[in-house]
């Protein structure tokens, strides 16, 4: 066990790291009733990297009625959120945080959740349950660190390490797993030797997960922006959470435009996509999230090109009809794994169109524009999202393909100056509207909105301008 009290600890700061005025209320009161408390997990973890504004949870010797009772005393609100587990949330000053009792969790039956919890006797049996070092530290401004896994080594050692045996931390909880992979990604670790190893083996219990917290795991893996380096460096575990890019590993694509196969393409396409992320047509900050419906798209962009898959007879490959396919398989993948209606929609809009040849032309880029004006679609965002994908799928494929990089960003700034100039690309950015040409004597019904389509076309094509009284002339009103 080791107890750091040197001078980082001294006061009330952890490596510079000063815990919320509300944590701190909550840990003085609980310990003021005579129980034990610790500030542990992220929080730890991050101020330990130099980091902060991590959620802060506390851990503590009393049970949850114990400790509710204990800040309902000090006028502090009180909400039962995880009282099965033995959790509770004090919200001080809107701030919530998160305290439970010390606990070991009991057998674990279906490979995720334990069949009881009982109350551990100390801080230290709560730790010995905990997912990986990093994440089994806890801290007490007084106290200083309690670090009995070298968590803080390993934080030094820039690797993810389970606590304990790493193959009974997976079997206990498969979606342990993709937490590794995940905060391997976010943090930019590496992955202990013996926890690599055991992911490969234990991969196949993502099975036994629901599939929605496997989708949560997935985006938060794809989101670091490494989501690149997680289908390298753990592919069974990323071909076990979504089986269908296992056809992919090893699929030569017999073509003198890719040097690499299906599955390492996909994986330098999500690479190079996370670094161009963020959307700057609009004049936006370029330390913007990176955009879900992006990354999603880069990993599934070419999910289709193996069931696609031809050789003709001089044996060069092709994939025809795989965008259209793929848009299929992601709207199912996606579904499956319970994203939101509004990503999958953005997404595979994106892969349906990712390969479609476009030229820096105008009428080409108000035509692509206008099949990205659906409701509630953000034209402009999604624009930019195509343009990065196109630029990282050209990027990953054969050097000889990286000339198109140049036209990509040509027709970038050529769409920028097409929004900036108010050009029509759908009904909605039309110069008019229905009421415009009812106003003028037209019935209303069907023909209105047809006549919009052919205003619409005309402006598109350059026959007249996006300007209501032309367009009226030029439909004869």
């Amino acid at each position: 066990m080791q107890h750091s009290t040197d001078m980082s600890f001294a006061g009330s700061a952890l490596n510079s790291a000063v815990p919320s005025d509300a944590a701190v209320m909550v840990l003085r009161t609980l310990e003021a009733s005579g129980l034990e408390a610790w500030i542990v997990g992220g929080w730890v973890r991050d101020a330990l990297m130099g980091a902060s504004g991590h959620d802060i949870d506390i851990c503590c010797s009393g049970s949850w009625g114990e400790s509710a009772a204990a800040l309902r005393g000090a006028g502090i609100s009180v909400i039962e959120s995880g009282i099965k587990f033995g959790g509770i949330t004090a919200v001080v000053g809107g701030e919530r945080i998160e305290v439970t009792a010390y606990r070991l969790d009991g057998f674990y039956t279906d490979g995720r959740h334990p069949e009881d919890v009982q109350r551990a006797s100390c801080v230290e049996d709560d730790l010995a349950r905990r997912d990986f070092t990093v994440n089994a530290m806890a801290w007490h401004p007084e106290r200083g660190l309690l670090d009995r896994y070298d968590g803080r080594g390993d934080l030094e050692r820039r690797q993810i390490r389970a606590v304990g045996e790493p193959r009974r931390r997976f079997e206990e909880d498969a979606l342990r797993m993709l937490r590794a992979v995940r905060f391997a990604c976010r943090l930019d670790f590496s992955m202990d030797a013996a926890t690599a190893m055991a992911l490969a083996s234990c991969a196949p219990l993502l099975d036994q997960v629901a599939r929605e917290r496997v989708g949560i795991e997935l985006e938060g893996i794809l989101v670091t922006r490494r989501g690149g380096d997680a289908l390298v460096r753990y592919p069974e575990v990323m071909c076990a959470a979504i089986p269908e890019l296992a056809a992919a590993r090893g699929f030569d694509q017999h073509t003198k435009y890719h040097a690499f196969d299906v599955y390492e393409h996909v994986a330098r396409v999500l690479t190079v996509a996370g670094e161009l992320s963020s959307f700057r047509i609009d004049g936006g900050d370029p330390n913007t999230p990176v955009s879900a419906s992006l990354m999603w798209a880069a990993l599934l962009h070419d999910i289709a090109k193996p069931q696609t898959f031809t050789l003709d007879d001089r044996g060069r490959g092709h994939f025809y009809g795989h965008p259209e396919r793929g848009e299929v398989m992601a709207k199912t993948i996606m579904r499956r794994l319970s994203c939101g209606n509004d990503l999958i929609r953005d997404a595979t809009l994106l892969i349906r169109y990712h390969d479609q040849p476009l030229r820096p032309q105008r009428v080409d880029l108000l035509h692509m524009m206008q099949r990205f004006s659906a409701p509630g679609v953000d034209t402009a965002r999604l624009m930019g999202e195509l343009f990065d994908l196109k630029r990282a799928d050209t990027l990953g494929k054969a050097p000889s393909c990286f000339y198109y990089v140049d036209e990509i960003e040509r027709m970038r700034e050529m769409c920028r100056e097409l929004m900036a100039n108010h050009e029509a690309f759908s009904i909605k950015t039309l110069a008019l509207t229905g009421g415009d040409l009812i106003a003028r004597g037209m019935t209303p019904g069907p023909h209105v909105g047809a006549a919009l389509k052919r205003a619409l076309e005309a402006t598109i094509v350059g026959t007249v301008a996006n300007d209501k009284a032309a367009l009226l002339e030029f439909l004869g009103l």
